[in-house]
C-alpha cells in the first residue's frame, strides 16, 4: 500500500512540474515584451554583471544553505499539518513555473547560448539537489498522508510509533546531509563554471 502512495505521489508531482514548467513557457511567449524587450532579467546589463563578477564560496555559501535549508525546514514542517499536501503542491508547481520562465528566456534571448548557461548555472549541484527535493517532496506527501488519511488505508503502520519517527528521522538527515553538500558545490564549483560560460557571451 505504500508503494503504491509513493508511484501515485510520484506521478502527481511529476505532472504539477510540468503544468507549472509549460505554464512558465506561456507567460513569457504571450508576455514577450515585458519579459524580453523591456525585462531586465538575463539582459545584457545582468550577464555583463554576471561576467565581470566572480564571487568567492566564502561569501555564497552561507546565504545559499540557508535558502535551501529553509525550503527544507519549512516543507517539512507543513507536511505535519492539515494543509500540508495543497502547500506542497503549490510550491512545486511554482518550481516549474520559475522554471520555465527562465528557461525560456533565456533561450529566446540567446539561443543555444542561454540553453548552455542555464546548463552551467544549474551544474554540478543540480546532480545532488535535484534529487534530494525529490525525496524531500515525498517525504513530505508520506508524512502528510501518514498522518491524515484514514487508517483503513494504511493498516498495519504505526503511525506514532517509535518506528515511524526514527525512520523518518532518518530519512531527513539523509536529505538535509545531501542537500548541503549540494549547497557547497553551488557555492564553490559552480561560479567557476558559470563564469567558464559567460565567456561565449
Amino acid at each position: 500500500m505504500r508503494r503504491q502512495f509513493r508511484i501515485k505521489n510520484g506521478y502527481q508531482m511529476a505532472y504539477l512540474f510540468l503544468i507549472g514548467f509549460f505554464m512558465g513557457i506561456l507567460i513569457v511567449n504571450l508576455g514577450h515584451d515585458a519579459w524580453v524587450r523591456n525585462g531586465g532579467l538575463l539582459g545584457t546589463e545582468m550577464m555583463g554583471r554576471l561576467k565581470n563578477s566572480r564571487p568567492e564560496g566564502e561569501s555564497l555559501v552561507g546565504y545559499i544553505v540557508r535558502h535551501r535549508l529553509s525550503a527544507v525546514c519549512v516543507l517539512s514542517l507543513v507536511s505535519t499539518t492539515i494543509v500540508g499536501m495543497p502547500v506542497l503542491g503549490a510550491y512545486i508547481c511554482y518550481t516549474g513555473l520559475a522554471a520555465g520562465c527562465l528557461l525560456s528566456v533565456a533561450v529566446v534571448r540567446y539561443g543555444i547560448r542561454g540553453l548552455l548557461f542555464m546548463v552551467g548555472v544549474l551544474f554540478p549541484q543540480a546532480l545532488l539537489l535535484v534529487p534530494a527535493y525529490i525525496g524531500l517532496f515525498l517525504w513530505a506527501a508520506s508524512v502528510n498522508q501518514i498522518l491524515y488519511a484514514p487508517r483503513t488505508q494504511l493498516e498495519g503502520y504505526e503511525r506514532f510509533g517509535r518506528r515511524f519517527y526514527i525512520k523518518k528521522g532518518v530519512q531527513m538527515i539523509g536529505i538535509t546531509a545531501v542537500v548541503i553538500i549540494g549547497c557547497l558545490l553551488e557555492s564553490y564549483v559552480n561560479p567557476d563554471i558559470v563564469h567558464f560560460v559567460l565567456k561565449i557571451f
